[in-house]
């Protein structure tokens, strides 16, 4: 039988963390996990994707805990008409993280999904960081934006992928003792980083 492992991949937007996150899950034949995680928490608790959404990393995150109210009526315990906290729904979908990672190997994009599965064995918490060129570069091929856009928005974005998971875990977003490893994917490319993560875990774990 195949060990069981978990990769965790935090990343700076732009430097390609998701593109090679979806190699190395392809590469070892694991699940992969991303904004996939909001369906199942919706799913799992009943309560509308959208609150899960507002609360989402790459969203406006308010540091002071706002209150989002409910749209549709939800299942389980939890009444039509009341309030859930975001710590409430950051909870909700950790137990999709946790629930996910005890039944097998599977690689997880963002939700702090390094600090939910801290306690776990076999777990690699990996950040992936590029130049500011390379972002840039790839930012404006993705979404259309002229370079000054594109950095203004990458910008934007960390920010808020460093609210949320600053706020939610105990560890500090993008710095190197909160993870494994980190790495800089313009030194290779997404193949090349890929590539890499994929030798070391395999190295690891033995596969």
């Amino acid at each position: 039988m195949k060990p069981k492992f978990i990769i965790t991949i935090g990343r700076e937007f732009g430097s390609g963390g998701r593109e090679i996150g979806e190699v190395v899950a392809t590469k070892l034949g694991i699940d992969f996990y991303d904004k996939k995680l909001i369906e199942l928490a919706s799913k799992k608790s009943g309560i509308n994707k959208e609150l899960f959404e507002n609360v989402d990393e790459s969203k406006s995150f308010s540091l002071i805990g706002n209150l989002f109210g409910l749209r549709t009526s939800p299942v389980g315990n939890v009444s039509s008409g009341c309030f859930l906290s975001n710590e409430t729904l950051f909870n909700i979908q950790s137990d999709v993280i946790r629930e996910i990672a005890s039944k097998g190997s599977a690689l997880f994009v963002g939700r702090c999904a390094d600090y939910v599965l801290e306690e776990y064995d076999s777990c690699f918490n990996i950040f992936i960081t590029a130049d500011k060129e390379a972002k840039i570069e790839r930012v404006c091929s993705r979404t259309g934006l002229d370079s000054e856009k594109a950095t203004v928005l990458i910008e934007k974005v960390d920010k808020k992928r460093a609210s949320y998971y600053n706020y939610f875990s105990n560890k500090v977003w993008g710095e190197i003792h909160s993870y494994d490893m980190s790495i800089n994917s313009s030194l290779l490319g997404i193949k090349g980083t890929a590539a890499l993560i994929v030798k070391l875990v395999k190295e690891q774990i033995k596969l």
